[in-house]
């Protein structure tokens, strides 16, 4: 679940405790985040890193501070998260970047600048998501649109649409992370570009299973 670094992680360490763990047992994890607080356990990550068995995403949606501050007032402005990739980048633990949510018509033109300046940063992958707004969401965002940004509102809806089928929300298997129609195949199309001239189009790297072992002293069953 997402995101794991919330403003209380400061206090209680839970995700900490989890890698803490993870490392102990050498289980391989995948962390996705839109927090600079995640530098903060940079040496538990090494531990994982040792055995090949983390990646660390960071999640980028913009890069405009304003527009950051609105959409995303409790995480952390766009410059602490390309500094955040560039931590784990010199610790020498794999780092992607994910351009997520996407919305049409207020950040995709944002698409290549983006991956430029995460792969600067030290960004080694990346991928996107195109907004989704399923359930309650859906109602939240055009209220949100409404406040802030009224003069695009109906634009982005109806890009919106344009990609889901006509409504706001799709929640099929297939088509639910990437989106159908026009839109959608420009969104596709201006990533895998800017993506190549960044240099992320490289997969992201395979975790290590091999290495897990056992909690000391736990009693087995057939012992």
């Amino acid at each position: 679940m997402t995101d794991c670094y919330q403003p209380v992680e400061r206090k209680l360490q839970l995700t900490r405790q989890c890698l803490e763990v993870l490392a102990e047992l050498r289980i391989p994890a995948g962390l996705i985040t839109k927090n600079h607080m995640i530098t903060r356990d940079i040496d538990v990550l090494q531990r994982l890193n040792e055995h090949q068995a983390v990646i660390v995403i960071l999640s980028v949606t913009t890069l405009n501070p304003e527009l950051s501050r609105r959409m995303e007032p409790q995480t952390s402005v766009p410059a602490r998260r390309l500094a955040a990739i560039e931590a784990m980048a010199k610790a020498g633990i794999p780092v992607g970047v994910m351009l997520a949510p996407i919305i049409p018509g207020l950040t995709d033109h944002e698409i290549p600048s983006i991956l430029s300046a995460t792969a600067s940063a030290g960004a080694q992958f990346a991928g996107y998501v195109p907004v989704r707004l399923p359930l309650a969401v859906a109602p939240l965002f055009e209220n949100w649109l409404e406040r802030h940004y009224p003069d695009r509102k109906d634009k982005v809806l109806n890009r919106i649409r344009s990609l889901r089928g006509g409504k706001l929300n799709d929640s099929n298997f297939h088509t639910r992370m990437r989106g159908g129609g026009i839109f959608a195949d420009q969104i596709e199309n201006i990533f895998r570009l800017a993506r190549r001239k960044a240099d992320l189009d490289k997969p992201s790297k395979s975790l290590n299973t091999s290495a897990f072992r056992r909690p000391g002293g736990q009693i087995t069953l057939f012992s």
